[in-house]
Order: C-alpha cells, then sequence, then structure tokens
C-alpha cells in the first residue's frame, strides 16, 4: 500500500468532513440559490429573477464548483479505504465518480449561459425580451439534463461502493444496502427523465429520500465513527498476499 496502514480512521474522518461540507455547498446551491430564483414553467419570472440577483445566481455557481473540487480528494479517500477490499472495483468506482464529475462541470456552463443573455447589452439590442427569456430558460432545461446525465454515472458509483461495504465489514451493512438503493433511485430518476419526462416530477421527491438517506448516512458515519480498523489492516494484509 503507498498509503500508511495506521490511519485508516483519519482517511474516513477527513472523506466524511468533506462529504459533508460537498452536501451543505450543495444544498446552497440548489436551494437557496436555483430553487428560489427559478420559476418551473414561467420563463419570464426566472429571467427577471436572476437578472435582480445575478451575484446570487454567480454564487450558486461558484458553490456548485466548490462541490466539485471537494469530489476528487473525496473519491481519493474512498479509493485508500476500498481498495483492500477489491482493487479493480475501487478503481471502477473512481472512474465512474471522475466521469460525473465531469460532466456536471461541463453543465455549470449552462448555468453561465443563462445569465449572460440578461447582463450583455449586444444580445439585447439584437433579440427581443420573450426571446432572450426563452433562451435563458433553455439553458436551465439543458442543465437540468446534464445533471441527470450525470447522475447515471453517480448512480453507478453507489451501487459499487454498496457492495464494497457490505462486503468489506468496514462499515455498518445497512448503509451498504442504503447506498445501493440509492444508486438504483438515482438511475431509474435520471433514466425516466430521458424517457418519460412527464412521469420525473411525481417520481423525485420518492426516489431522492433513499438517496438523501444513504449518502448522509455514509458520510455522517464515516465523520463520526470512521472504520473498522482491525478489520481495515486484515483487508490490507490480505491484499498484500494475494
Amino acid at each position: 500500500m503507498d498509503a500508511p496502514q495506521n490511519s485508516p480512521k483519519v482517511y474516513a474522518r477527513t472523506a466524511g468532513a468533506l462529504y459533508l461540507v460537498l452536501i451543505v455547498v450543495g444544498l446552497f446551491a440548489e436551494v437557496f440559490v436555483r430553487n428560489r430564483l427559478v420559476v418551473p414553467g414561467n420563463s419570464n419570472a426566472t429571467a427577471d429573477h436572476i437578472l435582480a440577483s445575478p451575484g446570487l445566481w454567480r454564487a450558486g455557481i461558484v458553490a456548485d464548483l466548490i462541490m466539485h473540487v471537494l469530489d476528487i480528494p473525496i473519491m481519493w479517500l474512498v479509493y485508500i479505504l476500498f481498495r483492500p477490499v477489491n482493487r479493480n472495483l475501487a478503481l471502477l468506482v473512481l472512474l465512474f465518480n471522475l466521469v460525473q464529475t465531469a460532466v456536471l462541470v461541463a453543465n455549470k456552463l449552462n448555468l453561465v449561459a443563462a445569465l449572460l443573455p440578461l447582463e450583455n447589452s449586444d444580445y439585447q439590442a439584437v433579440f427581443g425580451a420573450q426571446q432572450l427569456h426563452s433562451q435563458v430558460y433553455l439553458s436551465l432545461k439543458l442543465h437540468d439534463y446534464g445533471f441527470g446525465i450525470g447522475l447515471i454515472f453517480f448512480g453507478f458509483v453507489c451501487l459499487i461502493e454498496g457492495y464494497l461495504i457490505l462486503r468489506s465489514g468496514l462499515l455498518p451493512g445497512f448503509i451498504g444496502t442504503m447506498m445501493q438503493l440509492a444508486g438504483i433511485c438515482y438511475l431509474i430518476s435520471s433514466f425516466t427523465q430521458l424517457l418519460a419526462p412527464r412521469l420525473e416530477s411525481p417520481l423525485f421527491l420518492l426516489l431522492m429520500l433513499p438517496c438523501i438517506v444513504g449518502e448522509l448516512s455514509f458520510c455522517l458515519w464515516l465523520l463520526i465513527k470512521g472504520v473498522h480498523t482491525e478489520k481495515w489492516k486484515q483487508l490490507v494484509s490480505e491484499s498484500r498476499q494475494q
């Protein structure tokens, strides 16, 4: 192992702390920025709200980017923790997570694109207000779809992480089960958005509840309890003998 073998709880608690910050920052961007400014089905009101609070809108974009920056060390720490369980699956989790993060980072450009036409006088001189507002709303819908596409990859992350948790004994089994259930819910939600968008809204809250419970349980257990140290050292020793 390249990493020190005597500090799995340090890795776990660091990952848990970063994960909790990621959740808080993500909630700020989604709940206190976009849910406050975006009016579903009303492009004019949405554009007016964004134009009235451009600083808040930009703060939401920055918060999202901070969240994705935090993704990177969390991925690395989770890889270190689960590498002794199954190196190949731990690497697969890392790869799925990297793709998810790359998709979501690129998707932030849609949020920038929603603001630029409203602030740029050149756009306003060429296009009418209704056209600009429609363009803003289109950018936001593209962001919604980009988010859903990114979550397809994260769904597989949750499924494989859940399996590694259940197999390893490093954390309670119910967390592994909830993470796998979260992965299934993410996949159902994303593919419903693409294949049957009319069903997306009625299913969204129902599908997100297991995701919230699973991720928050994983995060808080890592932060508060860490992982089973002796079991981790045993797994490291066994992996070296293979």
